[in-house]
Parts: C-alpha cells; structure tokens; sequence
C-alpha cells in the first residue's frame, strides 16, 4: 500500500520525463483493466441477446458483431495512436504521448461498450 500512495504522489506532481511517462502508461494501464471489465459485461449481454433471438432462424450474430467490431478498434486504437506520437517521434515525450492517446481512445471506447447493453 505504501508502494502504491507513493506512486500515486508522484503522479500528482510528476518532475522529470520519466516519471510524466510512467503516469501516462499507469493511467492507461487502469483504463484498459477497466475497458476489459467492460468487454467481459458487454460481451455476455450480447451472447444472451444471440440467445434470446430466435427470429430469421436464429441468433443475430450480436457477440459475433461485436467481437469483429473491438478487434477492428483494437487496431485503429494503436494505429492511431503511432501516428498521434509521431509529432514527438525520437523525442522522449513520444511514449507518454502514445500512452495518453491510448488512455483516452480506451476511455471512449469503455464508455461505446457501456451503450451497448441495452436496458429494454
């Protein structure tokens, strides 16, 4: 815990580069756990919703559709975020930048995935 309080202080006030850079890659790294959390709630409902359809002869394909749909943004995400550094590209400013637009690409995806279990 004290590890943790300490890492967090530090972020609050980072000083050097590095440490700009390891908050940056902390904070992405918490919304992609909750990004995953999502996935895994958004997933199921949608398995269920396939499940729950039974028109046309069978499931809609919803869990299909969406699994193609994150593996389709996983891609544009990291793409995206290459060239998004790429203004910094050699700098050591080039990875928190990578790391900030990944954190926040995931957050808007997080919050796609939340809309998408529909409260009928």
């Amino acid at each position: 815990m004290l590890i943790l309080a300490a890492a967090a202080a530090a972020c609050a006030n980072p000083q050097t580069q590095t440490d700009m850079t390891r908050c940056a890659a902390a904070d992405y790294g918490r919304a992609d756990a909750a990004m995953a959390r999502q996935w895994k709630t958004t997933y199921a409902y949608m398995k269920g919703r396939d499940a729950q359809v039974t028109s046309r002869g069978g499931g809609f394909g919803y869990a299909a559709a969406l699994l193609a749909s994150q593996r389709a943004w996983l891609k544009y995400r990291d793409t995206q975020c290459v060239i998004s550094a790429g203004e910094f590209a050699g700098g050591s400013v080039q990875p928190m930048a990578a790391a900030r637009c990944k954190q926040r690409l995931t957050d808007v995806r997080t919050s796609e995935l939340k809309t998408l279990v529909w409260r009928r």
